[in-house]
């Protein structure tokens, strides 16, 4: 098996038996920040569903986070899922519970007990986002930018193998979508692995990453224009 986090090999993907994406050979190695662009429709979201385990490979063979997709039973993908934090376009933050609740209820329910050291916890991944707020405030009463940071120190709670960003500026405003850009620059620079997917190509041309396109059922590597 490769060192990469993640790679597929003569893989296919299927949607309720339409083929969406063919032939899959793509890998992200530890250290990249690796860029799937792509129309709404184009396999983007199917990939990154298989990552996760929630869409299982029609045929070829899927590696991520050192568990094989194509042979992955139901009872190991919440462990598969412990290997990546996942970032949504829609935040999916928890409406009824504060923002320390949001992110304990995570360590919780991934074996943290220590009460002072979910605390710590906490607040590491807050000052690693460069979020200061109250964390007795609830989601709907921060602004987008701030639930996104929110977003994401919770999928760098249990420092995973990988972030997956799935669109994570697409409901925020363009200097809001600069600063959560910036951010996960920042992240990668402190060596984390990341894979985003977004629409947005004027946007990732400023970031240095490897580029791959889904398009035609198919995968491939561009090279961005520099501006």
């Amino acid at each position: 098996m490769s060192k990469a986090i993640v790679s597929f090999t003569n893989a296919t993907l299927a949607q309720r038996d339409k083929v969406v994406l063919d032939h899959v050979n793509f890998e992200v190695l530890p250290g990249e920040f690796v860029f799937l662009i792509g129309k709404t429709g184009s396999g983007k979201s199917s990939l990154i569903k298989a990552l996760y385990g929630d869409l299982k490979l029609k045929s070829g063979v899927g590696h991520v986070a050192g568990y094989a997709l194509e042979s992955l039973s139901q009872k190991n993908i919440p462990n598969l899922r412990r290997s990546l934090g996942v970032v949504f376009q829609d935040f999916k933050l928890l409406p009824d519970r504060d923002i320390y609740d949001n992110l304990s209820f995570v360590l919780r329910a991934t074996g943290w007990t220590d009460k002072t050291k979910i605390n710590q916890r906490i607040q590491d991944v807050l000052e690693l986002v460069g979020v200061d707020v109250n964390t007795k405030k609830y989601p709907f009463e921060i602004s987008g930018g701030e639930q996104q940071r929110i977003a994401i120190a919770r999928a760098l709670l249990n420092e995973p193998q990988l972030i997956i960003a799935d669109e994570p500026t697409g409901n925020l405003d363009p200097e809001t979508s600069k600063e959560i850009m910036q951010l996960f620059k920042t992240l990668h620079q402190k060596g984390m692995t990341i894979l985003m997917a977004t629409h947005d190509y004027n946007m990732i041309v400023k970031f240095p990453g490897k580029i791959f396109q889904c398009e035609n059922q198919q995968i491939f590597e561009v090279v961005a224009q520099k501006n």
